[in-house]
């Protein structure tokens, strides 16, 4: 099995595109495809960068043709929940991909919706792959959750293993699980921007801030080979949030 794994897009269709063709995928019909690889995202496709529908859709076309892979991160969650109608602070980015809906004429608009809900009704919270020995989640995953799918996992899954704090900027304080790991399967997730992929025991953390000026990562499989490309988006240094090292 090889899969090229894509950290956190969000709306950097433009990067996304330039790291496929990086990766040897050639573009046909609307989306990626390579004779002997396929793709797979840890999530967070929209919100913040300049292209979330592009890369929603994009995505659609890779899951619906067989071509790869799609695990929802929190930006997912809370954009499916604004589909949905619930109240959702159109904030922290998501107001970026509400003004791209509400810019779309309404058929289009309902089209995107229909088929982004589906893509993430039809997802797993986290993907087994490679019979077990590949695991991709998108803020990661306790090595005792891996076949689980309760409250606390998909908690864990969205939003890291959080402690209930908030740092100065709002942001939640989360543990550095990474280092507690010590489960079989090679985890590879995203969610928390560092400067370049970060790879701890039998995990690696792709998210190397796209849509912070930083760059679009992939991780391949089964090299493990880090393939990057340069953000076009201004610098943020303030983004890229050391971890926790706590336990």
């Amino acid at each position: 099995m090889k899969i090229d794994i894509i950290g956190d897009i969000h709306g950097c269709f433009d990067e996304f595109y330039e790291l496929t063709e990086k990766l040897g995928y050639a573009w046909k019909n609307g989306y990626p495809v390579h004779s002997s690889r396929k793709l797979a995202f840890v999530g967070d496709l929209a919100d913040r960068g300049p292209q979330s529908i592009k890369v929603i859709e994009t995505v659609i076309k890779i899951t619906e043709n067989q071509a790869g892979y799609y695990v929802p991160g929190n930006h997912c969650n809370k954009l499916y929940r604004y589909m949905l109608g619930n109240k959702v602070q159109v904030a922290h980015g998501l107001e970026t991909t509400a003004a791209e809906l509400e810019a779309l004429e309404e058929d289009e608009r309902k089209h995107i919706y229909q088929s982004f809900m589906k893509l993430y009704e039809q997802s797993p919270l986290y993907q087994v792959l490679d019979e077990g020995r590949l695991v991709i989640a998108h803020a990661g995953i306790r090595a005792d959750y891996i076949g689980k799918t309760h409250k606390k996992v998909k908690e864990f899954v969205l939003y890291g293993d959080i402690t209930g704090q908030t740092n100065p900027d709002g942001t939640p304080v989360r543990r550095d699980w990474a280092k507690l790991y010590k489960g079989k399967p090679f985890i590879v997730y995203g969610h928390t921007p560092v400067r370049e992929a970060r790879f701890v025991g039998d995990t690696v953390n792709i998210d190397t801030g796209a849509v912070f000026g930083g760059y679009l990562t992939a991780l391949r499989y089964p090299e493990k080979e880090v393939v990057s490309v340069k953000s076009s988006l201004p610098y943020d240094e303030s983004r890229f949030r050391e971890i926790d090292g706590g336990a």
